[in-house]
């Protein structure tokens, strides 16, 4: 049998699939099995020695089509040649119209996904003829396992989650020389989000490393992506202990180097997911988004977030006018990374 996983990205949504990557490959270990990602997020899949072959596209170029028939034909000629692996089941996980015709187009003559109530974009229906239903308030991975376990009739767990990734000797060294600057006792902040109503502040997570370092004996390092290094020089610069380090790894040393951080906090952005998928120790802090969705499984990582305010039911803005969720004090963050840390 030859299985299409369609997952485009972001990061975090790759992150949160690997677990029905890791329940297929091991109920069904002599399947084919190959992976459909935007190239921009394919770095963490590449190397996966669980996929059969990785079908790295570009969709950015449909951001012009007008309409489904302009969607279907620009697709159609990006990948002409998708129908030579002769797919018997494609699975899509990511809801949108675009990932529903990379189904239809793959040849498969079955093709599953989320019933509408779950779809981000309902009217991608139109080109899957299998719908699975998820019951509401269902955490992503726990989503993404009733897929595959209905679509392919295999056992899913929901405990224990296995992430497949997979690095090199190349990431440990790169994760190995920021802990050469660091130290070995150190937690890692993140202060960037895809979204700007994701954001804390700077200056809290200067004050937060502060804290860190004084009760704690922790160095922080202050972990950014591309285009991000504003961010974590304000945190530098706004730090009054000068134990605070700004580093810019790749996705896959940063997942190294967050095997061996001692805490981790970040709102929800890609690299908080790869770093519970690292099994590190984590306080998120959460806005517009929700934990019991995106948030850690783990019953002893903490959400710090907002619940005297009644404007994030269903929330998701981008960009608000009346953006107070992530107006959280520092001594409230504080007090959670200290008790994830087992600290009173």
């Amino acid at each position: 049998m030859k299985i299409l996983i369609v997952k485009l990205g972001s990061i975090g949504d790759i992150i949160h699939t690997l677990p029905a990557l890791s329940a297929i490959r091991a109920a069904l270990p002599d399947t084919d099995i190959s992976w459909a990602v935007e190239r921009r997020s394919a770095e963490i899949l590449r190397g996966n020695l669980m996929i059969d072959r990785l079908i790295e596209v570009d969709t950015r170029v449909l951001k012009s089509a007008n309409g489904v028939g302009e969607i279907l034909t620009d697709i159609r000629d990006q990948f002409r040649n998708l129908r030579k692996y002769k797919f018997d089941i494609a699975l899509d996980f990511q809801g949108l119209l675009k990932s529903s015709a990379i189904a239809r187009l793959s040849g498969a003559k079955t093709r599953y996904g989320f019933a509408k109530e779950s779809l981000r974009e309902p009217l991608s229906r139109i080109f899957l003829n299998q719908s699975v239903e998820v019951p509401p308030k269902t955490h992503i991975i726990v989503k993404n396992l009733r897929l595959a376990e209905y679509a392919l009739n295999i056992p899913a767990t929901e405990q224990d989650f296995e992430f497949p990734i997979f690095t090199d000797s190349e990431h440990t060294t790169e994760s190995n020389r920021i802990i050469e600057m660091s130290g070995e006792k150190f937690a890692i902040l993140n202060p960037a989000g895809g979204w700007v109503t994701k954001l804390w502040d700077a200056k809290k997570y200067a004050q937060l490393a502060d804290r860190l370092w004084e009760a704690n004996a922790l160095t922080s390092i202050v972990t950014t992506g591309p285009g991000e290094s504003d961010l974590s020089n304000a945190v530098v610069i706004a730090s009054r202990s000068g134990k605070v380090l700004a580093a810019r790894p790749s996705l896959k040393g940063f997942y190294q180097l967050a095997k061996a951080a001692k805490i981790y906090v970040g709102g929800d952005t890609g690299p908080t997911h790869l770093a519970l998928a690292a099994r590190a120790p984590t306080v998120g802090i959460f806005g517009p988004t929700e934990w019991w969705r995106n948030g850690s499984t783990a019953a002893e990582d903490i959400c710090v977030e907002r619940v005297d305010i009644g404007c994030r039911v269903d929330c998701h803005r981008r960009t608000c006018s009346n953006w107070i969720c992530m107006d959280i004090n520092v001594d409230q963050v504080f007090r959670a990374v200290q008790k994830r840390l087992g600290k009173t």
